[in-house]
């Protein structure tokens, strides 16, 4: 799903990677701090893997609730790139997109979960390390 992101101009102060829960913890400089699931992260890449080329080529990304965050690439001083224990490493995160993921985040994860009903997909519960 290909979401609109208006700048917002928060910076993060600070990134952290709890990988034990698999969660994403972003702060930034307006007070807001994020706490990110991975699998939220993965079904959420802006990659043309899940929103094709052109509006209308989305694909539900499935089978994604076991997905952990195994490494964090910064792209410049506007981004991150998440690796993904299933290979998927092409998703740019900008500070701006991970801020709408959070402040987004009960509005786009029940969105989600809409969609993989209607889709007839029946959500997993990731495994418990």
């Amino acid at each position: 799903m290909r979401l609109s992101v208006k700048p917002c101009n928060a910076q993060p102060t600070e990134i952290k990677l709890h990988q034990v829960s698999n969660i994403l913890e972003i702060s930034f400089d307006d007070g807001s701090v994020f706490k990110l699931p991975g699998e939220y992260l993965r079904v959420y890449t802006q990659s043309a893997e899940a929103v094709g080329h052109a509006p209308g080529q989305e694909i539900l990304q499935t089978g994604k609730e076991a997905v952990t965050i195994k490494q964090i690439k910064p792209i410049g001083n506007y981004a991150i790139c998440p690796v993904f224990s299933d290979g998927h490493d092409t998703g740019i995160y900008t500070w701006d997109f991970l801020y709408k993921l959070g402040a987004e985040y009960q509005t786009l994860w029940a969105d989600y979960l809409q969609r993989l009903e209607a889709a007839g997909y029946q959500r997993k519960e990731p495994l418990q390390n």
